[in-house]
């Protein structure tokens, strides 16, 4: 199977930029430990701090199917998710 890249983009209140940026950046450390996480990067817009962008790599879409059901996942996004206005999932398919 090839390695599955992921960008997804979300964008929080104004108001939670604070909240958000400190709870996703407690999933970052964990999630590159897990098994089949080959890159995991957590990236806030220098012009619009609200916008937050996970760029990821997985060795298979398995793979990311099981961090989206770790605690530490459901944890941060148990949190963070009604702080969202936006958000946003691209799935890409490295070809090199």
């Amino acid at each position: 199977m090839s390695k599955l890249s992921i960008v997804a983009r979300l964008k929080v209140k104004p108001e939670s930029v604070e909240l958000a940026k400190s709870e996703l950046v407690k999933l970052v450390a964990p999630t590159r430990q897990e098994e089949g996480c080959l890159e995991y990067n957590l990236h806030q817009d220098n012009d619009t701090p609200e916008v937050f962008v996970f760029y990821e790599n997985w060795e298979s879409a398995a793979h990311l199917d099981k961090h989206k059901e770790s605690d530490h996942y459901r944890h941060c996004f148990g949190t963070v998710g009604s702080l969202i206005v936006e958000r946003s999932l691209q799935k890409l398919t490295c070809l090199e």
